[in-house]
């Protein structure tokens, strides 16, 4: 196989070749290599290409037989492998287990080959560190790549693998795949276990899943990680078929409420907004009705409760220092991340109270104001990817307020739904005036990514985006 036909296949088309015989799971590997060699010296999206990659073994009947697979590098474990979270703290830090995700993805016969670079613990939606340095966008080396999944995205972007381990806390897999034209779900909360030590991260509002190129890549991926394990807090309810049966499953017709106006103080720029009206056109087109809605939340809510929820995670790094007998200072720790640490140590049990008060509010207000609608449409962000820089953690002038701040009016559209956990995906529904992917956003009900499932491949038909390649490309 040429690199080339390697870059054009999703997931689910490499793993037909592999269980037809007409490619092994090695020589996807050393095609994985050959990408990765030949566009991660631009983009910087891998911190690790495994040196034993090729070798790494599994089933060649599952749904995704021998296709090679990134690990995001915070999350989910791999035991025997580095995970370094984007952060000189935990420099050498080797994984002794396997977690659930892990567990089912090596069921399901995807090889993991390497790393993928994060913000340093996966608190930033710009892919940049003191560890690791910046992860370019495939389409623009000088964008931004998105976060905190930004080197998962940027990898499958530029054809380095059709499918990547990704995490999502307050926009962490739907930034990437919006900025990086891909397709990226955030599933309900409890949909995939993040276990057996994070089964209700960052207080219920993270979740593992994938970014990848297709709908039927990402149906195909709920059915390997979906479904509850030992000690997880609680059973959602589960689907009533296989997701990628959903693929051939009547819509219906459905009431669609339209995000047209700001959720806070950036505003829609006007390539998106055509991009989100034009959506919106073709729902209509399709049957559907489509109405405008208000903002269902305060931004400042947001930046209480979601941003809240990312620092009280900061409380543990103390003992983790202490068990590694480093240091916590300017030499383990990038700027902001400090600075956001000692706000947090600082917290009075009656404003940790306050976060988790502002995310049952946020639940309550926006059940109220989107209970007549079946989904939700909005931008994925009101701008397409930015330069990068704008609220990274490595910047020593950005205090810790105008991080939280300026960070939480960029992805108000998509930590609304972290503290929700309603399942959301972003499309990549258009290109921008600079040639930039436009991600838009449907939102479900919860615990109903069926009917994401459906309106994403109605979607997909309609506006055909596979073809689309970024200049930076493996093919």
């Amino acid at each position: 196989m040429k690199l080339s036909e390697y870059c054009s296949h999703d997931a689910t088309g490499l793993a037909d070749l592999v269980k037809r015989k007409e490619i092994s799971a090695p020589e996807l590997t050393a095609l994985a290599r050959v990408a990765h060699d030949k566009v991660d010296p631009a983009i910087n999206a891998v911190v690790e290409f495994y040196a034993d990659a090729e070798d790494v073994t599994g089933p060649e009947d599952g749904v995704f037989a021998g296709v090679p697979f990134l690990r995001k590098d915070v999350g989910s474990k791999e035991a025997g492998r580095l995970q370094e979270y984007g952060s000189r703290l935990m420099k050498g830090n080797i994984a002794t287990f396997d977690s659930y995700y892990t567990t089912r993805a090596k069921a399901a016969g995807l090889r993991f080959v390497g790393r993928s670079a994060v913000p340093e613990f996966a608190f930033a939606g710009f892919t940049e560190t003191i560890l690791e340095g910046i992860s370019g966008n495939p389409w623009n080396l000088a964008r931004s790549a998105g976060g905190s999944s930004g080197g998962a995205a940027s990898a499958v972007a530029a054809g380095v693998v059709p499918i990547s381990h990704a995490s999502d806390g307050g926009g962490s897999i739907r930034i990437p795949a919006g900025w990086c034209g891909l397709v990226g779900l955030n599933p309900s909360r409890g949909r995939v276990s993040g276990g057996p030590d994070h089964q209700d991260s960052l207080f219920g509002l993270a979740r593992e899943f994938v970014v990848c190129r297709t709908v039927r890549d990402m149906a195909a991926a709920l059915d390997v990680f979906s479904g509850p394990e030992p000690g997880d807090p609680f059973i959602i309810r589960q689907p009533e078929r296989p997701y990628v049966e959903e693929l051939n499953q009547p819509t219906g017709k459905l009431r669609i409420g339209i995000a047209r106006a700001a959720w806070g103080s950036v505003q829609i720029a006007e390539d998106v907004l055509a991009t989100l009206d034009e959506t919106a056109a073709l729902l209509t087109a399709m049957g559907h009705s489509v109405e405008e809605i208000a903002s269902p939340v305060n931004s400042q809510d947001i930046m209480i409760g979601v941003m809240g929820g990312f620092n009280l995670g900061l409380a543990e790094l103390p003992a983790v220092a202490a068990a590694l007998g480093r240091p916590l200072d300017e030499t383990t720790l990038e700027p902001v991340i400090l600075k956001l640490m000692h706000q947090t140590l600082a917290m009075s049990p009656a404003e940790i109270v306050s976060i988790f008060e502002t995310l049952r509010k946020i639940r309550h207000d926006v059940a109220l104001a989107t209970a007549g609608y079946d989904i939700l449409l909005t931008p994925t962000t009101p701008v397409t990817a930015p330069e990068h820089g704008r609220f990274s953690t490595t910047r020593p002038d950005l205090s810790a307020a105008g991080f939280s701040e300026g960070d939480t009016t960029l992805f108000t559209f998509l930590g609304t739904f972290n503290a929700t956990g309603q399942p959301s995906v972003s499309l990549p529904l258009g290109l921008d005036r600079n040639n930039m992917p436009v991600g838009i956003q449907i939102v479900g009900r919860f615990a109903d990514e069926a009917t994401l499932v459906r309106v994403a491949r109605d979607l997909e038909q309609a506006r055909p985006w596979h073809g689309r390649r970024p200049p930076v490309h493996a093919g």
